[in-house]
């Protein structure tokens, strides 16, 4: 068992080999604290603005029900405009957006070209000339060159449709339809 003596001897020794150089730092430090300090700039001096006046306290709060004299009108429809056919069956592809739908190919069968169509719930559709898609009434017009292009009915926002002609192409992926 080592002395009483040794072990101090030793622990000073590790002692003085762990004494730190920190000659740079102190170097460091006087530099910085020699240095001038910079200018800085004063803040902005804002100006007061008055108080916004609310002038709407005599109208109906928005989070309150409407009395039952007070019903919104809804404007009819104008019969001479274009309007979408709502009683017909929807067919599976008017689920989606076109921009959920992908092409994936196209077959010749009989003189009759179809498309096939990968939607966003992983399935395959196969589809022709007057089949319909997308959330707008899309129709189907023609079907050449790797590319399907269709009509969709948009509102005008008067309560009447106006039709808008898009394609879908082979090359393009799901959510990157430019057309759209």
């Amino acid at each position: 068992m080592p002395s009483h003596k040794t072990i101090t001897t030793l622990i000073s020794i590790l002692l003085t080999a762990c004494t730190p150089q920190t000659d740079d730092l102190n170097q460091f430090i006087a530099d910085v604290a020699n240095t001038p300090p910079t200018a800085i700039e004063p803040y902005p001096t804002f100006e007061t603005q008055p108080a916004f006046q609310y002038s709407v306290a005599h109208l109906r709060s928005p989070f309150q029900r409407k009395r039952e004299g007070q019903q919104t009108v809804i404007k009819e429809p104008v019969a001479s405009c274009l309007q979408p056919n709502t009683q017909r069956t929807k067919m599976p592809l008017e689920r989606f957006g076109v921009d959920a739908l992908k092409v994936m190919g196209f077959l010749n069968s009989e003189g009759k070209t179809w498309g096939i169509i990968s939607a966003s719930d992983g399935k395959l559709y196969k589809v022709t000339l007057g089949d319909r898609l997308g959330l707008f009434f899309g129709e189907i017009t023609r079907i050449s060159n790797n590319t399907i292009h269709f009509t969709e009915l948009l509102p005008d926002g008067t309560g009447c449709w106006k039709t808008k002609a898009s394609k879908l192409s082979l090359a393009q992926s799901t959510g990157e339809n430019n057309d759209v």
